[in-house]
C-alpha cells in the first residue's frame, strides 16, 4: 500500500473515532442532565426507609430473653402436653388441684431450694421439665417425706431401688435424702426407664411408681389380648392409673395457675445453693453459725446427714450461694474442734454397734500447703502418733489425704469408761432408763408418726418404739408417748 493511501486511511478511522467519542460524551451528558434529579429523590427515601425499618424488624423479632422466673424456664421446656386432647382421667386430677391450691402453693414454697437445681440438671439431658414436678407428686418437695412402704426423700426411693443406683444408707447418711445424689439417681432411673419402653414417657413414669415389671406384664397381656399397649389402655393398679394423669394435670396447672386460682410466688432462675467442699467432721449448727445461715435452712439443704453432723457420706455442703464464700473462707481458718462438739456426738454413739461406732474417728483431709508438722499441731497430736495411727513411713503427703487422728486399734470411744458409755449402756436396757436421762411425755399430734416424733427429739426409731412397746405403727391424735432424752 502506498504511503499515500495509508495516511488516507488512517484519516479516515481517526475521523470516526473522534465523531464516535463525541456522540459517546454528548449522550452521558445528556443522560445525568436528564435523570440527577430523579436519582436524588429516588434514592434518598430508600435511604431513610430502610433507616425506619430497622427498629420495626428488631420489635418482630426479638432476641431472646433469659426468663427472670423458673417458673417460665419449665414451661418452655414442657414435652408431654402435645397429643392428649381431652382426657377424663386428667380433667379429674385437674379439678383436685384447682380446688386445693394451696397444695401447689405450698409445695413450690419448699421447693424453692431445689427447683431451679432440678431444672438444670433435666435439661442437660434433653428431659421434659414436667419431671421437675415428680417431687411435687412423690413428696411435696420435702426431702424428710416418708412413705409406708419405707420410701424416702424427695424422689421416694425405696431402699432397694435407692442401693441400685447407689445411694448408700448407713446410720449417720441416706443418699436418698441427698439432694444431689438423689437427684442424679432419679434422672438415671426414668432415663433407663425410657428407654427401656422405646422412648415412651408416660410407660416410663407409670414403671417409676409401679416398677418396671408390672408395666411389662401389662404390657405383655394386651399384646396377647390384641388390645392397644399404649400407658391409657393398660389394666394397671389404680394408683398408677391417676399417677401419670396427676403430673400430667399439674403441668397444665403450673401453664396457666390463674385460670386454676392458684399462686404461684415467683422463684429467681438461678442456683439457689452452691457446692462446698469439706474436709472434715462438722456440726451443721457450727457451720450455721459460722457462715450466718439460718441453721434449719442449712439442714433442708442437707437432710441426708441424719444426726445433722457430716459423718459418712460425701465430703461437702450444700449452702445458699450468697454465704458459699463466707464459708470457705472461715473452714480454712478454724481447727477441727471448733466445728464439732463432744455433746453433739451422744446422740450418734446412742445404741451404735461396733461397726458403726468405728466411722466416728476423727479425721482429716490434706488441703494445699499442709504438712504433717501443721496438722499435728492443729489437732494437738504428735507428729509421731500421726505417722503410726496412719501407717506413713515418711512425711510426704497428698492433697486430698485422709488421716485419722486417733488411734484406731483401741475401741471406740463409746466402749470407753465415762459418760458416753452410761448412756450407750442405758439404752441397751428395756427402757433405756437411767440417772443419765430425762423422761419426757409428748402427745401425739395429728399426722404425726413414730418416724416424725422420732426426728423431733432426734432419737431412733427402734428406741421410740422399744420405749413404748404398745404404741403401734398407726398413732393417734392425743395418745401419749414417752421419750427419753440426755440431760
Amino acid at each position: 500500500m502506498s504511503s499515500s493511501i495509508r495516511k488516507s486511511v488512517n484519516s479516515d478511522a481517526l475521523t470516526r473515532l473522534a465523531q464516535a467519542i463525541a456522540v459517546a460524551v454528548s449522550a452521558t451528558l445528556a443522560g445525568c442532565s436528564s435523570h440527577a434529579p430523579q436519582t436524588e429523590a429516588t434514592h434518598t427515601p430508600n435511604i431513610a426507609a430502610r433507616a425506619k425499618q430497622k427498629p420495626i424488624w428488631l420489635t418482630e423479632k426479638p432476641s431472646p430473653q433469659v426468663p427472670q422466673d423458673i417458673w417460665e424456664r419449665m414451661r418452655a421446656g414442657f414435652q408431654l402436653q402435645e397429643g392428649l386432647g381431652v382426657n377424663p382421667r386428667i380433667e379429674q386430677q385437674r379439678l383436685w388441684f384447682a380446688s386445693n391450691p394451696s397444695f401447689l402453693e405450698n409445695a413450690g414454697e419448699r421447693g424453692s431450694l431445689y427447683i431451679h437445681y432440678i431444672v438444670e440438671r433435666l435439661e442437660e439431658r434433653n428431659m421434659p421439665l414436667e419431671l421437675a414436678l415428680l417431687p411435687v407428686i412423690e413428696s411435696a418437695y420435702n426431702p424428710m417425706a416418708y412413705s409406708r412402704a419405707d420410701a424416702v426423700g424427695l424422689w421416694q426411693f425405696i431402699p432397694s431401688t435407692g442401693r441400685y443406683f447407689n445411694l448408700r444408707q448407713t446410720r449417720f447418711y441416706d443418699g436418698r435424702r441427698d439432694i444431689t445424689a438423689s437427684t442424679t439417681a432419679a434422672m438415671d432411673y426414668l432415663t433407663r426407664l425410657h428407654d427401656m419402653f422405646n422412648g415412651d414417657w408416660l410407660l416410663a413414669l407409670a414403671a417409676y411408681n409401679a416398677g418396671e415389671g408390672t408395666v411389662s406384664r401389662a404390657i405383655e397381656r394386651n399384646e396377647k389380648l390384641g388390645l392397644p399397649t399404649d400407658y391409657w389402655n393398660l389394666p394397671l393398679p389404680a394408683e398408677t392409673q391417676a399417677y401419670v394423669p396427676k403430673l400430667l394435670a399439674l403441668s397444665q396447672v403450673v401453664l396457666a395457675p390463674e385460670a386454676y386460682g392458684v399462686n404461684l410466688n415467683p422463684i429467681a432462675n438461678e442456683p439457689y445453693f452452691q457446692v462446698v467442699e469439706i474436709n472434715q467432721r462438722m456440726d451443721l449448727s457450727k457451720v450455721a453459725a459460722v457462715a450466718n445461715i439460718d441453721e434449719d435452712e442449712l439442714f433442708q439443704l442437707n437432710p441426708a446427714f441424719k444426726q445433722r453432723t457430716t459423718i459418712d457420706g460425701p465430703q461437702h455442703l450444700l449452702v445458699p450461694t450468697s454465704k458459699a464464700q463466707l464459708l470457705t473462707a472461715s473452714l480454712q481458718t478454724m481447727r477441727p474442734d471448733e466445728l464439732i462438739s463432744p455433746r453433739s456426738l451422744k446422740p450418734v454413739f446412742e445404741g451404735a454397734d461396733p461397726s458403726e461406732v468405728a466411722q466416728l474417728k476423727r479425721a482429716y483431709r490434706v488441703k494445699r500447703g499442709d504438712n504433717l508438722g501443721s496438722i499435728a499441731k492443729a489437732n494437738k497430736v504428735e507428729v509421731k502418733d500421726l505417722q503410726r495411727w496412719n501407717k506413713l513411713t515418711g512425711k510426704n503427703l497428698k492433697i486430698g489425704q485422709t488421716l485419722v487422728m486417733q488411734d484406731t486399734s483401741k475401741r471406740a470411744p463409746a466402749r470407753k469408761s465415762g459418760r458416753v458409755n452410761t448412756v450407750v449402756a442405758a439404752n441397751s436396757k428395756t427402757k433405756g432408763k437411767d440417772d443419765s436421762q430425762q423422761q419426757t411425755q409428748y402427745k401425739v399430734k395429728r399426722g404425726d408418726t413414730l418416724y416424725v416424733v422420732a426426728k423431733r427429739f432426734n432419737v431412733q426409731m427402734q428406741h421410740l418404739k422399744r420405749w413404748n412397746p404398745g404404741a403401734g405403727k398407726a398413732l393417734k391424735p392425743g395418745q401419749m408417748l414417752t421419750v427419753y432424752q440426755p440431760h
